[in-house]
């Protein structure tokens, strides 16, 4: 059973499923509670000890059912030595191959073979390791191939092997035993198959769902930020104005009052004693003020254009309400802007940082890209008091999203917040990546007109 359990918590780990030596051991012993040959209790059992949170259990349950399920050979009386001798033959071919020394043969043969031997260690590894492929920095021509160059080689592969095991099968075996050794196999390479083409996505039950009203034309603040004329670009930026002043106001109201906590009942017993026990003075614990800190990063990308004025008030805004915040823009190349909002008014800073020529237009918008730039130089600017605010339509040109890097600053900051201008119907057509890094984010809202900006930044402040 310990075998078994080691053999599981290494493809759990083959699938960035962090499983530690002390839950294998605790799994052990508790399975020496129940009976282990329950399926419900031995998942139940695996799953208390393996899974950390929610957002992991459908990838355990994917892992469990790959590893576990090993029923197509007994449930049809299949000799043992029928597919042993199959795999033997094909575990043979590729040992006489000649570049079977060689360091270019590629692993994914011997992992498709293991596989068929009922051990998916060697092909979970490959897999995730394709799933999380970044693409290499490239500064003028940029594609996502080799992430779909690579999944387009393992189902050329697992077709070579149908027909080669279809081959093998013919010439070693006749009648009944043929049929289901080829059902078998057939149904081991579909399961590969899927592992190739399908990942499981993590359960992510957002903390809040913001809701969002149809816009309406009869008031400014609530028509579309790309509909405006210039008249009212010119009236929505006095409003902003006014609008950011307030809450400035309100924040250090905020932070000037004294934050009282709970009453200390020690002190207030003993201040009560000069009044013959009438506690006339009350004493209250002191609680001080979280401090926490804002990081924002805003696409300024000419999809968003029409919004990126606004979300770079946003930004602005934030810099007035909160003492510590750190901001950044991008089309490809991450840029940061954090002294211009600190140093300028609101009018320059923007014009400034829109007109910013370290920030080439030219280039196509590359979420990844800038994920990528993130994560090397600025990932120890996240910590656990940290909220990250993106802001963009998350379109980027059919380019790798990177996803994982974004799971990655998941881990290291107090969570993620994601404000694009589209609407939801939106986030699925064309080459949108919402859907794909909503998994990984606390919130997803979308800001469409002036409402909505005014709305999250009075729920964020206040």
């Amino acid at each position: 059973m310990l075998d078994i359990l080691t053999g599981f918590a290494a493809c759990c780990r083959a699938f960035d499923l962090r499983v530690s030596t002390g839950e294998v051991i605790d799994a052990a012993r508790h399975l020496g509670l129940v009976n282990p040959a329950d399926p419900v209790e031995f998942r139940l059992v695996l799953r208390a000890n393996f899974v950390k949170s929610r957002r992991d259990q459908a990838r355990f349950d994917y892992i469990f059912d790959l590893f576990f399920n090993r029923v197509e050979k007994n449930e049809e009386n299949i000799p043992d030595s029928g597919a042993e001798r199959i795999v033997d033959l094909l575990d043979q071919e590729l040992r006489q191959r000649p570049d079977h020394d060689s360091t270019d043969q590629d692993p994914m043969d011997h992992a498709l073979v293991d596989f068929l031997d009922n051990d998916p260690l060697s092909l979970i590894h490959q897999l995730h390791r394709m799933h999380t492929m970044e693409e290499p920095a490239q500064r003028f021509f940029k594609s996502n191939m080799g992430q779909l160059s690579s999944k387009l080689s393992i189902m050329l592969q697992i077709n070579a092997l149908r027909s080669r095991i279809e081959t093998l099968v013919d010439q070693t075996h006749q009648g009944r035993d043929s049929a289901s050794l080829k059902r078998m196999f057939m149904n081991r390479l579909d399961r590969a198959l899927d592992l190739a083409t399908r990942e499981p996505e993590e359960i992510n039950d957002l903390k809040e769902q913001a809701t969002v009203t149809a816009p309406s034309n009869d008031l400014v603040s609530d028509k579309p930020l790309a509909n405006l004329t210039p008249l009212e670009v010119n009236q929505m930026e006095a409003v902003v104005e006014r609008l950011v002043r307030k809450l400035k106001d309100r924040a250090s109201r905020r932070f000037a009052v004294k934050n009282r906590g709970a009453i200390d009942i020690k002190k207030t017993l003993r201040n009560s004693g000069k009044f013959q026990g009438v506690p006339l003075d009350i004493v209250f614990r002191n609680k001080p003020p979280r401090k926490s800190s804002i990081l924002a990063i805003c696409d300024v990308s000419g999809s968003v254009w029409s919004g990126a004025r606004f979300m770079l008030t946003l930004l602005y805004s934030l810099h007035e309400c909160f003492f510590r915040v750190k901001s950044f823009v991008f089309v490809a190349d991450l840029v940061e802007v954090t002294d211009l909002f600190d140093s300028l008014p609101i009018n320059h800073a923007i014009d400034r940082a829109l007109e910013d020529a370290t920030i080439n237009r030219n280039l196509p918008t590359d979420y990844g890209s800038m994920l990528q730039a993130f994560r090397q130089s600025h990932m120890n600017d996240l910590n656990q008091k940290t909220t990250l605010i993106i802001l963009g339509d998350g379109r980027s040109n059919f380019l790798n999203p990177q996803a994982n890097i974004l799971a990655q600053m998941r881990e290291h900051c107090r969570r993620i917040i994601w404000l694009t201008p589209e609407h939801a119907r939106t986030w699925t057509t064309g080459d949108c990546e919402i859907m794909t890094y909503k998994a990984h984010c606390h919130e997803v809202r979308t800001i469409m007109n002036l409402s909505h900006l005014m709305d999250f930044i009075k729920e964020l402040v206040v």
